[in-house]
C-alpha cells in the first residue's frame, strides 16, 4: 500500500439516523425497473416489447449510439410497461417478476485464459458493461476506448452512507475475481479508508491500493483519481462500484449475471434502520411500507447530497446502495437566520452549534433561502479537495466558455464531486445541475 493521502478540505455532515450493521428483513417486491435516466447521454432503443417474457439477463434495450451496450432485465418475468415522459422519452422499463428466478447462462470462463477483447465481449453480452462509468463526462463507458486506469473506491464518506466493509462479507472471493477481470481491461487502482479497511480491500491482489483519510468527499472516486492519477486532455478513466465488481466476478465464475444487492435504509425518519438484500431496480414499496415515522418526508434513492427523489412506489437507482428518508422542508421559519441556532448544523460558524462538537442533527430539505447572485467568496474551495478553482469553473460553465471550462478542469469532475459545494453555497445555486449542463455541452462540442 502506498503512503496515506490525507485530505484536509471537505465537510462531514453529521445527520441523525445512521443504521447499525445488521440485516433487516425486507420482502422482495413484484416490480423492477431499469431507468434510462440513470445513464447520462443514453438514447435507449427498445429490443423487448411489452408483454414479452424475459429471463434475468435478457436484453430490454440497447444504447442507440452504441448498440453493443446492452441493458438487461434483473429478474425473470414479463415486461409490463415502458413508462415515458415528455417528448416520449423513456423513463422506466418495468418488469413484473414471476418468482421463478430463471436466468440466462452466459457460460463460465477462465479469466487467466481470456484476452482483453474476450473479457469486454462477455461483459457486453451479459449486460454488465453499464457498470463502468467513464471519466470525463460520467457516462456509460465506451467499450472501444482504452482507459489509462480503472478506479474502485471501497468506502463511501457521504452522509449516512453504507458500510462496504460490512457489505463485502461473504463475497471476498468474488470481489477479487472481479478485480482480476478488470485487470484484463486496464490497470486497477483501489481506494481504501485508512481507518482499518476490510482485508478484501486492503489486501487486494494485482492492483494498486491507495489509502485515504479525511472528511467527505474523501470517498468520492473522482477525488481519489485527482490525487492519484489526474485526467489529462485526451485521457479516459473508468470507475466501478464495489458491488458491481462482485457481480462481474460472479459472472465469470458462474456464468450467471447476479443482480442481487445489499442496500442500507436509513435517515432520521426511518423506523427500522438497517441493511437488506434486494435486486437492482427493485420497487421500494416493501422497504418503506410502514417504515416511515411520518408522512411529510422525502424518500431518496441514494444519499442526501446526490440521490434522486422518489415516491414509495419508485425504484432503486441502478448504481444506488442506499435509501434515505428525511423530513420534507416545506415550512417557513421567520427570522431563523437571527436565532442562536444551537440545533442547526452549520458548515461555518454562522450558528453557535459549532460549539456542540460531534452532535448529530435532524436536517430537512429546506434550503433556508432563495437563489441569489453568484459571488466568488472562496466558500466552495474550502470543501473541495481538488486542484481546481470551483467558483471560476462554474462561472465558465454558465458563460458556456468551452476553452475556459477545459482550462479550469471540467474533465476531472462530475456531480458527486461538487455536491458539497452545492450544500454550502450561500447563493443556493443548483451547482450539480450546472455542472451536468457543462458536461453535456462538452460531449456535444468536443466529444
Amino acid at each position: 500500500m502506498s503512503d496515506v493521502i490525507k485530505l484536509k478540505k471537505g465537510l462531514d455532515i453529521r445527520l441523525e439516523g445512521k443504521a447499525e450493521t445488521v440485516f433487516t428483513h425486507v420482502a422482495l417486491p413484484e416490480l423492477y425497473a431499469i431507468k434510462p435516466t440513470d445513464f447520462h447521454n443514453l438514447v435507449p432503443k427498445m429490443v423487448a416489447k411489452v408483454g414479452d417474457k424475459v429471463e434475468a439477463g435478457s436484453v430490454l434495450f440497447v444504447d442507440k449510439k452504441q448498440p453493443e451496450v446492452k441493458f438487461v432485465s434483473p429478474v425473470s418475468g414479463e415486461l409490463i410497461a415502458v413508462n415515458r415522459g415528455e417528448r416520449r422519452v423513456i423513463l422506466e422499463v418495468v418488469v413484473k417478476a414471476d418468482g421463478q428466478n430463471s436466468t440466462v447462462d452466459f457460460g463460465k470462463a477462465d479469466i487467466a485464459s481470456l484476452s482483453r477483447k474476450q473479457v469486454i465481449e462477455k461483459m457486453l453480452e451479459a449486460g454488465a458493461w453499464p457498470y463502468f462509468k467513464q471519466r470525463p463526462y460520467n457516462i456509460v463507458a465506451d467499450p472501444t476506448a482504452e482507459p489509462k486506469a480503472i478506479f474502485v473506491s471501497t468506502f463511501d464518506s457521504a452522509p449516512l452512507a453504507p458500510d462496504f466493509d460490512f457489505i463485502i462479507k461473504g463475497n471476498e472471493e468474488a470481489f477479487q475475481k472481479g478485480l482480476d477481470v478488470l485487470n484484463k481491461i486496464a490497470p486497477v487502482f483501489v481506494g481504501v479508508h485508512n481507518n482499518g479497511a476490510a482485508p478484501a480491500f486492503s489486501n487486494a491482489k494485482g492492483v494498486t491500493v491507495n489509502a485515504f483519510e479525511g472528511p467527505h468527499p474523501a470517498g468520492c472516486v473522482g477525488v481519489q483519481i485527482n490525487h492519484v492519477s489526474p485526467i489529462n486532455a485526451g485521457e479516459k478513466v473508468f470507475t466501478i462500484g464495489v458491488q458491481e465488481v462482485v457481480a462481474v466476478g460472479k459472472l465469470f465464475s458462474t456464468g450467471v449475471h447476479d443482480f442481487g444487492r445489499v442496500v442500507v435504509i436509513d435517515g432520521s425518519e426511518v423506523a427500522q434502520k438497517g441493511y437488506f438484500r434486494t435486486i437492482v431496480g427493485a420497487q421500494l414499496s416493501t422497504a418503506v411500507a410502514n417504515n416511515q415515522l411520518s408522512d411529510n418526508v422525502r424518500i431518496i434513492s441514494g444519499n442526501v447530497l446526490t440521490g434522486t427523489e422518489v415516491n414509495a412506489e419508485g425504484y432503486l437507482g441502478f448504481y444506488d446502495s442506499q435509501v434515505t428518508i428525511i423530513p420534507e422542508g416545506n415550512h417557513y421559519e421567520m427570522f431563523g437566520w437571527a436565532l442562536p441556532g444551537f440545533n442547526k448544523f452549520s458548515a461555518g460558524r454562522t450558528f453557535f452549534s459549532w460549539l456542540t462538537g460531534s452532535k448529530l442533527y435532524k436536517l430537512d430539505t429546506n434550503t433556508h433561502g432563495e437563489r441569489r447572485a453568484f459571488v466568488v467568496s472562496n466558500e466552495l474551495d474550502k470543501v473541495f479537495p481538488m486542484d481546481i478553482y470551483p467558483e471560476y469553473l462554474f462561472k465558465a460553465i454558465m458563460a458556456q466558455d468551452i476553452d475556459k471550462m477545459d482550462q479550469l478542469g471540467i474533465y476531472e469532475v462530475v456531480e458527486e464531486d461538487v455536491a458539497l459545494c452545492e450544500f454550502v453555497c450561500t447563493s443556493k445555486l443548483p451547482l450539480q445541475k450546472i455542472l451536468r449542463n457543462g458536461l453535456d455541452l462538452m460531449v456535444k462540442e468536443v466529444g
